[in-house]
């Protein structure tokens, strides 16, 4: 058996043959799979932007308030480490948000110059109705992997973002 690294015939993961010459098979592995998680994302977010876009939101949108109601009235910086994104990102975000009613920002009540994301009745009233549907849609998505797979999909995302945070 060689021990040669293969390239991948997934388009847009394959390297060089001088790449493969010299790289080693986990260095191949692991660059795939980062090429392979960048493919995933925007595939993932191009579906929830098509599922959201008759209402209006965004990908962005859905995350931030999904994180704004997890965190219960996270402040804009709290958001954004979250999120992986910036203050300002989270900023621009909030006000569309806060133009269509799903979030008020509010002052911190201990320190005015923090603002805070607080998601409303209209916020809680859309997300019950949509939510069936759209827990579906990504069920349908995930139906390739079994239980097993998903677990341990989850833990290893789970173990490589810690390891992102630093």
């Amino acid at each position: 058996m060689s021990s040669k690294p293969t390239v991948s015939e997934e388009p847009g993961l394959a390297f060089s043959e001088e790449e493969v010459d010299a790289l080693s098979q986990d260095k191949i592995v692991r660059l795939q799979t980062f090429r392979l998680l960048i493919v995933l994302a925007n595939g993932l977010r191009n579906m929830t932007d098509k599922l959201l876009a008759a209402d209006g939101l965004t990908t962005q949108q859905a995350a931030v308030l999904t994180i704004a109601r997890g965190l219960g009235r996270p402040s804009f910086s709290e958001c954004a480490t979250a999120l992986a994104t910036s203050h300002q990102n989270v900023k621009q975000i909030a006000l569309a948000l806060e133009r269509k009613g799903f979030v008020r920002i509010v002052p911190d009540p201990n320190d005015g110059r923090i603002r805070r994301l607080q998601t409303t009745p209209k916020n809680d009233r859309y997300w019950a109705k949509r939510n069936p549907s759209d827990h579906a849609a990504v069920l349908a998505t995930f139906n390739a992997l079994t239980p097993h797979e998903a677990r341990t999909l989850f833990r290893l995302l789970t173990k490589l973002k810690t390891g992102l945070e630093g």
